[in-house]
């Protein structure tokens, strides 16, 4: 790519692209290749001037390597996208915006009274007539205000008047439907599939394969935990699938041979074998978008009030018009009252600022699937984490297999990786990448992989049974014998680590040693809470009790609890609920959903199973914990803006109103200051909640994590 520099600072670069015309197209393949790019963390392009600033890290020679080596030919964009970025969207909403002002003020300029009072005429005939459908079915709401002020003020020959409330009106519903919009397609794409590998199925073996390859009419297996990634029809299996990211169902259904599934639903239960339908990853993203545009999840019930409050308003301010009119029997101080209303205000700027909200918890790689999560989250007292993979670090590491048999360790990790690759958790995870360093490369020798939530794996290895995973579940469950001649170094097995265990024919094989060191930020995190209001701090873990004290201890939780069931952690939920508690779940992994469900606001960590990702009402994406900490003062900047919009919208309004009835003001000016301290009030709810200190002090918080990581 050809391109001049604009200007430069370190670590910042504005630099012009040699090219006559730059379109949207290509702007979204550009930021698609330096999104993609290590050196870049952040980058913003002008298609109109085909500008871009990019803030990088690293030298200046390598970002300079990267935006010379881009072409638009050799970068491969998925389609979806390219179909569902956004751009577009906004600078047609953008220019709507600037045409409706500079026709606006430009009519007012050139254009002589005559003409300008047919324009208005015309123009007001869409809101009278919505005033009289509205009252048609007889309702006495905010558009049947608005035309009878627009419609007196044209009665009565103020065309100026009418001209103004209409034009601010029209910017309001602009300004409305672009945040909207932008909102509601910001989080699509943050909830839409992120799947880079699947399982093909060819000649009976599973084989890992990017999800391009994949085409129409391919089996893909699906095991337990893990997200269907397309649409199809099961050929093979049974299994109980979570719909509720589509469907809003709470309860899993059964599919099996002959059912259809659908891309983004989650495998609860069981294992499944299904034939592609489409394989583009569009339907998921088209799904989700009306999904959302159909729900009332967006809103919190802060919004639902302010917008019932708005429509019960609206009689009442009628009956104040007939009020001043009957008192004063001046038509000039009546219509004031009837310019100045608190619905506009009510119904424009409470859902502006939650929509804002999530934009802005985006900016900071979290995802909010609806407003009501950021209410019950500034709402809450009581925190729940759980251990591996949320206090601990997301990969955690294998420090040693020590064998327990004759065969060598490095035979019994690749027997390992070969079992634990099929499920989404942190320790599995671990053990596979231990694998793939040291090349252990394994053909699938093993028949179907059995997954007992929370316990461990089984499966069958040359006619023999193989089992991995916790204390409980290998030797108690299965009942699995420690060799007699190994029995003093089972008993010496380091204290510090995690183990897993692994039994071949009803005899212990091999201790797996992980480590699963503290997040360096956790115990920081933990007390910046409890300033942001929470009370109550609970770490619950299935892992042993000498482990879980430990992590406790040092982290600074009020409570800890060990050796638990999924079950457990969701009554624990459950109790803190029937207390009166609103209470937040934070959690990884598949045993993590039941409690994810049952609180107010479940969390999922993004490194973590699928399954948590699309049942939780947040993910935080960046591999730092204190995001929670900036969720929790975002939720409280939240509803203390709305409070404080409350106060704002009463205050103003009432004010013009006693000035116009007073006398103070013409009927032009209240409308005119209505309408525009609604506009203001609306674009202030659209500024960023988090301030410039508390984003200098999260960015402080990240470098000092880094700090203490590399240590």
């Amino acid at each position: 790519m050809r391109f001049i520099i604009k200007h430069e600072i370190r670590g910042r670069m504005r630099i012009h692209i040699l090219q006559s015309r730059m379109s949207f197209e290509q702007a979204d393949i550009l930021q698609y290749y330096l999104d993609a790019k290590e050196q870049v963390i952040n980058a913003k392009i002008q298609e109109r001037t085909a500008d871009v600033t990019v803030s990088y890290q690293g030298s200046r020679e390598e970002i300079l390597s990267v935006l010379e080596a881009f072409t638009y030919e050799r970068t491969q964009v998925p389609e979806v996208y390219l179909k569902n970025s956004g751009r577009q969207m906004n600078r047609e909403y953008w220019d709507r915006l600037v045409n409706k002002t500079v026709i606006y003020f430009g009519n007012k300029i050139f254009l002589p009274y005559p003409i300008r009072a047919g324009i208005t005429m015309i123009t007001s005939v869409k809101y009278i007539w919505k005033g009289l459908t509205t009252l048609a079915r007889r309702r006495i709401e905010v558009p049947v205000l608005d035309a009878t002020a627009i419609g007196v003020s044209i009665f009565r020959g103020d065309i100026s008047t009418a001209s103004s409330v209409m034009f601010l009106l029209s910017l309001g519903e602009i300004l409305e439907e672009w945040t909207h919009k932008k909102s509601v397609g910001d989080l699509a794409r943050s909830m839409s599939l992120n799947i880079s590998k699947v399982w093909l199925v060819r000649d009976g073996q599973e084989i890992m394969v990017p999800v391009t390859e994949i085409r129409s009419g391919d089996p893909v297996r699906v095991h337990m935990g893990n997200v269907i990634p397309f649409d199809g029809c099961v050929i093979e299996g049974e299994a109980m699938v979570n719909q509720a990211s589509l469907t809003g169902e709470s309860v899993p259904v059964r599919r099996a041979e002959g059912s259809t599934v659908y891309a983004g639903t989650v495998v609860e239960e069981g294992e499944i074998t299904f034939k592609v339908k489409e394989a583009n990853g569009s339907s998921k993203y088209e799904k989700i978008m009306a999904m959302i545009e159909e729900s009332e999840k967006l809103k919190s019930s802060l919004e639902s009030k302010a917008e019932h409050l708005a429509d019960r308003l609206v009689p009442y301010t009628f009956l104040g018009t007939g009020l001043v009119w009957l008192l004063t029997r001046n038509m000039t101080k009546t219509i004031s009252v009837l310019m100045v209303d608190f619905s506009c205000a009510l119904k424009l700027a409470m859902p502006l600022s939650v929509l804002s909200a999530i934009r802005e918890a985006s900016t900071h790689d979290i995802t909010v699937k609806g407003g009501k999560y950021l209410e019950a989250m500034a709402d809450a007292t009581t925190i729940v984490f759980d251990k591996t993979g949320t206090l601990t670090k997301a990969q955690p590491t294998v420090v040693e297999v020590i064998s327990f048999n004759e065969k060598l360790p490095d035979e019994l990790l690749r027997i390992a990786a070969c079992l634990e690759e099929h499920f989404p958790h942190s320790m599995a995870k671990a053990v596979v990448r231990e694998a793939e360093k040291k090349h252990l490369v394994h053909e699938e020798l093993h028949s179907k992989v059995e997954y007992i939530v929370a316990h461990g794996i089984s499966s069958m290895l040359e006619d023999k049974k193989v089992v991995i995973g916790s204390y409980h579940f290998v030797f108690e469950d299965e009942k699995a014998q420690i060799p007699a001649e190994k029995q003093e170094l089972f008993d010496h097995l380091s204290a510090e680590y995690s183990h897993l265990y692994m039994a071949i024919d009803g005899r212990l094989a091999a201790v797996i040693c992980i480590e699963d060191p503290l997040r360096p930020e956790a115990a920081e995190v933990v007390k910046e809470l409890k300033k942001t209001g929470i009370t109550k701090v609970v770490m619950m873990t299935g892992d042993s009790d000498r482990i879980a004290r430990t992590i406790a201890e040092r982290v600074g939780v009020d409570e800890y609890y060990s050796e638990v069931l999924p079950e457990d952690k969701a009554g624990f939920v459950e109790k803190e609920k029937a207390a009166g508690r609103k209470v937040i779940m934070i959690g990884d992994g598949i045993n993590d959903s039941p409690a994810l469900s049952a609180s107010d606001v479940g969390i999922a960590i993004s490194g973590g199973a699928e399954i948590a990702r699309e049942i939780a009402d947040v993910t935080i994406g960046a591999d730092n914990l204190y995001e929670v900490v900036t969720l929790k003062k975002l939720s409280n900047a939240l509803m203390k803006r709305i409070r404080k919009n409350y106060k704002a919208i009463v205050g103003i309004n009432a004010s013009l109103i006693a000035l116009g009835v007073a006398g103070v003001f013409q009927p032009t000016t209240s409308a005119l200051l209505h309408n525009t301290s609604t506009l203001v009030i609306s674009m202030k709810s659209m500024k960023n909640l988090l301030g410039k200190e508390e984003n200098e002090e999260e960015a402080a918080h990240g470098e000092m994590n880094l700090e203490l990581a590399v240590q």
